[in-house]
């Protein structure tokens, strides 16, 4: 009996000590996920001395951590960023995981002495982003990116997992069976098996989500009950995907998609819960990542290991992402952004548990290199990522102030929420700016007493307002209810020297600057020509250079047309220096370069030696040159 209380103990001081080290990671901006593997390797057989060494307890830990993760994360991506980003998001997911495979596998054959399958498998069970140390690091760092390299970093951190999963069961099923195919034979197998799994996952997943969201809005279930029975569903959901052979892991990410967009009742409380619950998974999974590795192995694959993580950082991520979002017209700097935001974390290390499961004999020296590459890629790139995106001008001002609200639920009021906001100084609505009859506020709260919005008057500062609304307009309630942004003295100017109508046509700004347009584009409306020259489709923060003057996004509608624009008289037309490593592109410029250069050197040569006197038949010159004499 006594074991069992030392058990808990131990466990318990173990996640408040993770949960604690949280607070050090926000306040300095730390890799939270390397705080919480430091204090499973501290904790762990080479530290206090916990003995931990069972592979199978730990990968099934693992997963069913990593099943409540991938469901939160698709519950909690919203449909218009999916929709934004689904296109370079899932190139990113499958072509690249696999790309980045081959090139780490190949680097791994050179600089390990691996076989060639036990060095793909390697680069299989790296080949993924964690999700949980990209977003933590973007929200610790107060980092406001542009929404599409946002909104494709998070589809493709929640969508990834499952390819490298696939990939990594497979060379493990091959090097345990001991095949050695052909590589027609195997690329054929690959392939199919990848159809039937992501296939059947995909089905489970739409299947389960829309069932999920029917049985949420149909069982009236008590309150404290739903967010179990919910995420009970999803893990029944992972083990049937599996079950019948499909990706359990893609099954459930899915699925939160789909139940997190119907609109379901108790939205925001299963949100919370699962928030907390999701917390506690990555907590549980580190430590025991932590616990089970053996840092006094590590110096027998430290060399190589660290090489390879290098390798990936510099070399295969950046190739890959520069292949994947070539046809999607990301700018260099956000590709060069989306290279370096690859970080890897617990869920390589969980699929370098593969081969200790099967008892292969390289097992433990790939756990052992692809923990050693996860700290690396932690280290190197986690500290970083803030200094690298205001380098490349990828962080924009906030479009609002800070903002005090309360999302509260109320019993029969499906698709409708009571929103509870406190009036912030220099906000709109304390400005004078009257709240839309649809969202006339039921309750207003000043200075302690209760009072009906006419009754109220004009809001004012510190008042708490209560406003029962469909779930289709709080953000735009938002905007009325924050402050004012405050912008950096640094970006004082980014929106430009003031704002324009663009609904005017292009011709008026063409008058007054002198901008050279044609006839064609000075009759264009200035908003239809700026969409046109972004490419379709604007968001907040572009900016489109026309002669000397550069037009600015200054806010976009909820359905991403242009509300407001900014002009300037100083164009940003010197593009922010990206480090040659971080781009494929880059290094292609200066490679073309380099041979231009070269070329043009040669032909210099071959034009002054055509140029020198020849020599006659009698070896004489035809014209001896004039040789200058010192004086």
């Amino acid at each position: 009996m006594e074991g069992i209380y030392v058990v808990v103990l131990v466990g318990t001081a173990l996640i408040l000590a993770a949960a604690f080290s949280s607070l050090i990671a926000f306040r300095f901006g730390a890799p939270l996920l390397l705080l919480f593997l430091g204090i499973g390797l501290v904790a762990g057989v080479d530290g206090l001395g916990i003995f931990f060494d069972n592979a199978p307890v730990a990968y099934f830990v693992g997963s069913l951590a990593l099943a409540v993760i991938l469901f939160d994360s698709g519950f909690g991506t919203r449909l218009a960023s999916f929709r934004q980003a689904a296109g370079p998001a899932l190139s990113l997911a499958t072509f690249g995981v696999a790309l980045t495979t081959a090139l780490f596998g190949v680097a791994a054959r050179y600089l390990t002495g691996l076989g060639w399958m036990e060095s793909f498998l390697l680069g299989a069970a790296v080949a993924s982003t964690d999700a949980a140390a990209v977003f933590f690091l973007l929200r610790a760092g107060n980092l406001n990116i542009r929404d599409r390299v946002r909104s494709t970093l998070e589809v493709e951190s929640g969508s990834n997992d499952p390819i490298a999963i696939f990939l990594t069961i497979t060379f493990v099923t091959l090097i345990a069976t001991g095949s050695d195919p052909k590589a027609e034979v195997l690329f054929v197998d690959i392939l199919t098996g990848f159809a039937v799994q992501m296939g059947l996952g995909l089905a489970a997943g739409v299947t389960g989500g829309f069932v999920i969201a029917r049985l949420v809005e149909r069982l009236k279930l008590d309150r404290g009950l739903l967010p179990i029975f919910t995420i009970t569903l999803s893990l029944l959901l992972f083990g049937l995907a599996g079950a019948i052979g499909g990706s359990g892991f893609l099954a459930v990410y899915v699925a939160g998609l789909i139940a997190g967009n119907s609109g379901v009742r108790s939205a925001a409380h299963l949100k919370q819960f699962q928030d907390g619950l999701t917390w506690l998974a990555q907590i549980i999974m580190f430590l025991v990542l932590g616990l089970f590795a053996t840092p006094s192995q590590f110096p027998a694959i430290a060399l190589p290991a660290v090489a390879l993580g290098l390798f990936l950082i510099f070399v295969a991520r950046p190739i890959a992402v520069w292949l994947c979002l070539a046809p999607f017209r990301f700018t260099r700097a956000e590709t060069a952004f989306v290279s370096w935001v690859g970080l890897r974390g617990a869920v390589s290390i969980l699929l370098a548990l593969t081969p200790l499961l099967e008892n292969l004999a390289v097992g433990g020296i790939i756990f052992n290199a692809a923990f050693i590459i996860v700290l690396v890629s932690l280290i190197v790139q986690g500290w970083t990522i803030g200094p690298l995106a205001r380098r490349l001008g990828l962080v924009v001002p906030p479009r609002i102030g800070p903002l005090d609200k309360v999302e509260l639920e109320l019993p029969g009021a499906a698709h409708h929420e009571l929103l509870a906001y406190r009036v912030v100084a220099g906000s709109p609505v304390a400005t004078g700016v009257r709240i839309p009859r649809w969202a006339r506020p039921s309750l207003v709260v000043r200075d302690g007493r209760s009072m009906t919005y006419q009754y109220a008057g004009r809001l004012e500062a510190e008042d708490h307002v209560y406003i029962f609304v469909s779930d289709r307009y709080p953000r735009l309630l938002d905007r009325l209810f924050a402050s004012r942004a405050e912008l950096d003295p640094e970006d004082a100017d980014f929106f430009g020297a003031f704002a324009i109508d663009a609904t005017r046509p292009a011709a008026d700004l063409d008058a007054a600057y002198g901008l050279g347009l044609s006839e064609t584009d000075a009759a264009k409306p200035i908003v239809e020509l700026m969409v046109e020259r972004l490419g379709g489709k604007a968001e907040y923060a572009d900016r489109v250079t026309i002669g000397s003057v550069e037009l600015i996004v200054r806010d976009v509608d909820d359905k991403a047309r242009i509300a407001e624009v900014g002009l300037s008289f100083e164009p940003h037309l010197e593009a922010p220096k990206i480090p040659v490593f971080l781009s494929a592109g880059e290094i292609h410029d200066r490679l073309v370069e380099a041979v231009r250069s070269w070329r043009q050197r040669r032909r210099e040569k071959r034009l002054r030696a055509a140029d020198k006197p020849r020599k006659d038949t009698s070896g004489k010159d035809d014209e001896p040159p004039q040789m200058g004499l010192p004086q």
